[in-house]
């Protein structure tokens, strides 16, 4: 069987997964938008279906005017007795927390904090016992994969935290998980980056607590050789073995725009790389430690076909799983129903770091043609291609005393300029069309039949390489001005 890699697509960073029963289930970062950490369940690690969200309340998670790439760090899911856990870190307020819940498809607690510091935290169960792991700097001020034991009632500290593992020297040691496979401990971690050189690397030892012994072949996974591959970034790995018997590792990445094009703007995505343990006790993974495109292997029965999702409307989406807003969102600008949506304005820009009125979905691949009508009564509404507060395209409806006009307007840095601007006259209606390529995005007017066109802009702008940070572009609906009020229909996104 064949499948093609990434497995979820889109701006889903940091996976961890887990295993309840017959099912699996995983999570990624939000960053700072809301709900936060969304879940994903899958029968054959191969099709994803998103279920929920782990924060879903205010009380949960404080995201009031984070910044861009704050928020939401590196989730990890576990199941153990029953009980699902996540752990989390809130890099904003530099708090870790977990939550837990018994319906996998319910709510989850309110957050239960360790005093523990760093990020990308990881919690392992063995017996009676459960340990937290982050990487930081120990009460020594030693630095690596920092572990203690804490009861799980309360998030308390049995014990101090201690450094365990320093890594192999790659910068930026993140993303530590334990297992205990075949009777030894594995710790397994990330170096390089969450860049161009990202790589998984791992270590073992005979207790929970080390010394641990570093895999001879680090890296045992990275694309950071692979100059011209679109495939990049690999790293940020977790470990599941399969109903089989057989191990994967669920990691992150992200495709480039283009073969000798060093910009990525999708954000890291989903990655599905198989492992292989050895007689020796070590493992390896994928093709000679690389991550591929396309991945043929004889580990999914052949009955199991691989389905993508090529056109997402307002009517096939739901408004609580597909869609995310900016931090916290104020429910009354909001009117959310099965085949249009409206939204109220405020003073709150999209170049804010606060809560404009907007609700995003994620750009999932290059080639796509996005469109909607838009009907507004004062102010400004439209569709963003949405990086950062400071990175953005808009195409828009707006008024002024003069009357209706659609604008493109690019937003890159403190570079901020309408580029054209086409007049509606008396009409407050117009059918937005934004059509995406790997380098390029094109904006259009539908009026009386014809497409007229706006302009382009570069895809390279949005990249993370330009604009920083860990996320990837969204495909906005937004509405500006204090008292506007905006109709949106027949939205569709439909890749290519």
């Amino acid at each position: 069987m064949k499948y093609n890699n990434p497995v979820i697509k889109g701006f889903y960073p940091d996976p961890s997964v887990c295993k309840a029963d017959d099912t699996y289930y995983l999570v990624c970062s939000s960053f700072q938008y809301f709900p936060g950490v969304p879940i994903f369940e899958s029968k054959d690690l191969i099709n994803w279906k998103q279920i929920g969200h782990c924060l879903t309340r205010e009380s949960q998670i404080q995201l009031r005017e984070v910044g861009s790439s704050g928020g939401v760090f590196a989730p990890t899911i576990r199941h153990h007795n029953g009980r699902f856990y996540m752990t989390t870190t809130n890099d904003t307020t530099h708090q870790n927390f977990y939550v837990w819940t018994d319906d996998i498809y319910g709510e989850w607690s309110e957050a239960i904090y360790v005093d523990q510091g760093g990020i990308d935290p990881d919690l392992y169960f063995e017996d009676d016992k459960v340990f937290f792991m982050s990487n930081g700097t120990d009460n020594n001020g030693i630095g690596g994969v920092v572990q203690c034991e804490i009861d799980i009632k309360t998030g308390g500290k049995l014990s101090p935290s201690r450094s365990i593992w320093q890594g192999t020297g790659g910068r930026y040691l993140e993303s530590p998980h334990m297992y205990k496979i075949n009777g030894r401990y594995y710790l397994m971690a990330a170096e390089g980056g969450t860049e161009y050189g990202h790589m998984v690397v791992y270590a073992r030892g005979e207790a929970v607590s080390g010394p641990f012994e570093a895999y001879p072949n680090n890296p045992v996974l990275t694309n950071r050789n692979l100059g011209g591959y679109e495939l990049q970034g690999v790293g940020h790995g977790d470990l599941i073995q399969d109903h089989e018997g057989n191990w994967w590792m669920l990691h992150l990445g992200f495709r480039q725009t283009g073969r000798w094009l060093t910009y990525h703007h999708l954000g890291r995505e989903v990655f599905l790389t198989p492992v292989t343990f050895g007689e020796d006790g070590w493992f390896t993974a994928g093709h000679d430690g690389t991550t591929l495109s396309s991945v043929e292997t004889d580990r999914i029965p052949s009955h199991i076909i691989q389905q993508e999702k090529k056109t997402f409307t307002f009517e096939n989406t739901d408004w609580n799983l597909d869609w995310c807003y900016l931090r916290h969102p104020a429910a009354e600008n909001y009117l959310l129903e099965s085949d249009r949506l409206r939204l109220q304005g405020t003073d709150v820009s999209l170049d804010t770091p606060a809560s404009p009125t907007f609700i995003g979905l994620r750009q999932k691949d290059f080639n796509a043609e996005i469109s909607c009508d838009v009907q507004l009564t004062s102010g400004e509404a439209g569709i963003t291609l949405y990086m950062d507060e400071n990175h953005h395209y808009d195409l828009a409806v707006r008024k002024d005393e003069n009357g209706y006009k659609v604008i493109e307007r690019l937003n890159i840095g403190d570079i901020k300029s309408i580029e054209h601007a086409a007049d509606l006259g008396s009409g407050e209606r117009a059918t937005l069309i934004i059509r995406s390529s790997h380098e390029r995005y094109s904006f259009l007017l539908r009026k009386d039949g014809k497409d007229i066109s706006l302009g382009t802009a570069q895809t390279r702008y949005l990249s993370s390489e330009v604009a920083g940070g860990f996320t990837g572009v969204l495909i906005g609906l937004y509405a500006y001005g204090e008292g506007s009020l905006a109709d949106f229909s027949q939205f569709k996104c439909e890749y290519l």
